[in-house]
């Protein structure tokens, strides 16, 4: 990935430009990435990570939504014996 300047993306933009459909091109100011400039095909890419990622976020909250729905109900039911028991089980 190329990296350049505030001063030297504003003074090379047309290049920077052409560069950036063969690869992202990062922006700097004071040595910190600030902007980066990608082609129309990365950009859609990127949504297209975002969008799967949101929807695996709202599907995972979804079922644990459901799952601690039911874990609620059944602990209910567990007396202070109950929860001590499990515990002792598991060391």
């Amino acid at each position: 990935m190329r990296t350049v300047s505030s001063v030297e993306a504003q003074n090379r933009f047309g290049e920077l430009l052409d560069n950036a459909q063969r690869e992202p091109v990062t922006i700097t100011r004071r040595g910190r990435p600030v902007a980066f400039i990608l082609s129309p095909e990365d950009m859609k890419d990127l949504l297209a990570v975002r969008h799967k990622r949101e929807q695996i976020v709202s599907d995972f909250e979804a079922f644990f939504a459901k799952s601690d729905a039911r874990r609620k109900a059944d602990a209910a039911n567990l007396t202070d014996d109950d929860v001590k028991r499990m515990v002792d089980e598991l060391r």
